[in-house]
């Protein structure tokens, strides 16, 4: 059964009402709707409101009879492709045949008439609407699939250029540990082949081994990183909650960062009054804050970096704030995604995972990550974390 919007729609023109219930009847369908006018102006006014496949126009009405009608219909864009057929009571010597196909007309039908040949005429007209709707369904449905097509070849080409990108990101972040280390071990082996063992003494060779350790993490962070992306998109990562203190937490990746926060020239300051006591992951809520650290460090111009817990509204807020050269309005979404970097002309390293990762490492905790920033004014990184609910 079909809905009225898909029945072809036809309409009937005629003073007389038993001549539209009559007419009516005769062509009336399931898969057609019948309208009826008793008046030239009663139909224009359906004519501007409806889409008919087919229009059966009295031509004796008094007032606008049915050749007045035809001809406002031509003259009228949204009526001029209307099939016309003309019905006379006249006889055919009134030649009003003739002037209704001037006006357009398809077809002139005298009266009384052929139940028959209306009815055939009839469904002629509505096959041929049903023809043009089907092709005009078929030429959307084309352009829908040319449409997608095309948009999935704009995916496609986007998703290569960030491979292409990716790799070549990767290649650079490793081939600088992998140069140092390399260049490390030519020099020792050049000490080696010169005899020189003084360049081996404890305190040179501490230092090799901080220089190491130093690029090996590097690298290691960044293998860490990607594994971390795929187990995200395969939705394999995996979130092990246990009991956790953050104020205990933080103290401690303050100091372990307390190295690199030395070399970057930097300050963290660390205000946890009060300890908070949740049920977390610790390990990637650690992942989670060493990144903001970093970037504070990385981003902050060697200006003071701020790490801030309270609890409110039944959350965990830590709060890690830099005093950098900030981050623009339309930079602070997509810096959330995947290999995306907020770089300035004097820093572009990474791969553009840590925030990513990060913010997904939060929604897994059901909490939330975000920022607010302004150029200049620095940027306050915001990590909420429920103390109390599911975890995924």
């Amino acid at each position: 059964m079909k809905s009225d919007q898909q029945k072809i729609k036809l309409l009937i023109v005629d003073d007389l009402p038993e001549n539209l219930l009559a007419l009516s009847k005769i062509i009336e369908q399931d898969d057609r709707i019948v309208y009826q006018a008793n008046s030239g102006e009663a139909a224009l006014s359906l004519l501007l409101e409806h889409d008919f496949a087919l229009a059966i126009l009295d031509v004796m009405m008094p007032g606008m009879d049915g050749i007045e009608l035809a001809e406002l219909m031509r003259g009228t864009e949204r009526t001029r492709n209307v099939p016309i057929v003309f019905v006379s009571a006249a006889g055919r010597e009134l030649n009003y045949a003739f002037k209704g196909y001037e006006t357009g007309a398809v077809d002139f039908l005298y009266k009384p008439l052929d139940i028959a040949a209306v009815k055939s005429k009839v469904n002629v007209f509505v096959a041929l609407c049903q023809q043009r709707n089907e092709v005009k369904r078929q030429v959307a449905e084309l352009e829908e699939g040319r449409r997608e097509l095309r948009a999935t070849q704009v995916e496609l080409e986007r998703a290569v250029k960030m491979r292409d990108d990716f790799m070549s990101m990767v290649a650079h972040e490793l081939r600088t540990p992998l140069n140092t280390l390399f260049l490390e071990t030519q020099l020792r082996g050049m000490q080696l082949d010169k005899g020189n063992m003084a360049a081996f003494s404890e305190e040179n060779m501490r230092k090799m081994v901080a220089r190491d350790g130093r690029q090996i993490q590097s690298m290691i962070r960044l293998i860490n990183d990607m594994v971390d992306v795929s187990r995200i998109r395969s939705g394999k990562l995996s979130i092990r909650p246990a009991e956790t203190e953050l104020s205990a937490l933080l103290s401690r990746i303050v100091s372990d960062l307390a190295q690199r926060t030395e070399a970057a020239g930097g300050t963290i300051e660390l205000h946890a009054p009060e300890p908070v006591a949740g049920v977390w992951d610790e390990f990637r809520v650690e992942q989670i804050i060493i990144n903001l650290l970093t970037n504070a460090l990385r981003y902050g111009g060697s200006k003071p970096v701020k790490i801030s817990l309270e609890v409110r509204d039944a959350h965990a807020w830590i709060v890690v704030r830099d005093q950098g050269v900030g981050i623009a309005p339309e930079d602070q979404l997509r810096i959330f995604a995947p290999f995306e970097r907020a770089g300035t002309k004097d820093v572009r390293e990474g791969l553009g995972l840590g925030l990513y990762i990060a913010r997904q490492l939060a929604e897994s905790h059901d909490g939330t990550l975000d920022v607010e920033s302004a150029p200049n004014e620095g940027a306050a990184f915001r990590l909420a974390l429920p103390l109390a609910g599911s975890h995924a």
